[in-house]
């Protein structure tokens, strides 16, 4: 989606009343969730898109980028305190939400009482981690073994995920080939879960394999934007089998991209991401970031040079548990 230019004057929102509460799943948000969650469920409430809301806070003199609150509705970054302090009680006010509910959310949360450890290897996750939409595409594709772990049988050894977007900011495709060895005898899969960048058509993306693979059964859930798809190896893998296969996804349905991050359960030697963009829409800026959870302060955070050509690279050493990525602001 390009940014918008010209927007027309949109109508004030008018204040909610006592009388009319708030839905529960909103309320709990607000008052034990995490910053993110409450203002995508705020958002959903109201029924806003981004680019109306994004016009509301210009109104009110508080701009704020369209990726950026889609990175704030995602979690992939938190609101900086006590700079973006304005552009949250704004938001607050657009969205109808008593004084500070959101502010109270940005920023350290420790004193709540919720337990923010890491799980010492993302291998160690259990269903329920990955979303509610996730974990039941997955269970409904049999990926869930008495273990409670997929791809277990796999050791990741290096990823190389291509993106490209085109000249509307949209990811348009990813592009991925794994490296990986057998820990044990007999894997013969591998399942892949997508999420869709905001206001996506899940319905309508593709999936395609090149070598080493093919696609075996795929679930789709179009309110979360999410695919899982399990692709299938040409014989079962003997103890220590490197294989190597790729696919792609092809999706370009959604609204300007903030970004792309892979989720690492266990240590991978390397995963090199690489961004194409059209030479017509050039990021305004690119960060290489790793973080330990989708609403953690990144452990590390460097701007890369997107080059004549529209490529953006990040090479991770040693990657995870955790996540890693790039996300991108748009002019």
């Amino acid at each position: 989606m390009t940014p918008e230019r010209n927007a027309p004057k949109l109508a004030e929102p008018a204040r909610r009343q006592p009388a009319e509460p708030l839905p529960k799943v909103l309320t709990d948000a607000l008052r034990n969730g995490e910053f993110h969650q409450a203002l995508r469920l705020a958002i959903a409430h109201r029924g806003l898109s981004l680019a109306r809301l994004r016009a509301h806070l210009q109104r009110r003199g508080t701009p704020v980028g369209q990726s950026t609150l889609s990175y704030w509705q995602r979690g992939i970054r938190q609101p900086e305190v006590p700079k973006a302090l304005p552009a949250v009680r704004a938001l607050e006010s657009v969205l109808q939400l008593p004084p500070d509910s959101l502010v109270l959310l940005v920023g350290p949360r420790m004193s709540r009482g919720r337990d923010h450890q890491m799980p010492a290897s993302f291998a160690d996750l259990r269903p329920g981690d990955m979303g509610p939409i996730a974990d039941r595409l997955l269970t409904e594709l049999g990926a869930y073994p008495s273990t409670n772990r997929y791809n277990a049988d796999l050791e990741v050894l290096f990823v190389h995920d291509t993106v490209t977007f085109d000249a509307e900011h949209r990811q348009r495709s990813v592009n991925t080939r794994l490296v990986t060895r057998a820990r044990r005898n007999g894997p013969d899969r591998y399942v892949t879960v997508y999420n869709g960048d905001d206001g996506c058509r899940i319905e309508d993306a593709e999936l395609i394999t090149a070598e080493g693979c093919r696609v075996g059964r795929m679930r789709r859930h179009s309110g979360e934007e999410t695919l899982a798809v399990e692709l299938l190896f040409d014989r079962k893998l003997a103890e220590g089998d490197i294989h190597v296969f790729c696919f792609e996804v092809r999706d370009d349905s959604g609204a300007a991209s903030p970004g792309y991050f892979r989720m690492f359960r266990d240590q991978c030697a390397g995963f090199l991401l690489q961004f194409r963009f059209s030479r017509r829409a050039l990021p305004a800026r690119c960060t290489r970031e790793f973080r330990t959870r989708g609403d953690a302060v990144p452990l590390e955070s460097e701007d890369l040079i997107c080059d004549i050509g529209g490529m953006s690279s990040a090479y991770f050493r040693d990657a995870g548990p955790g996540l890693a990525g790039i996300s991108v602001e748009w002019t």
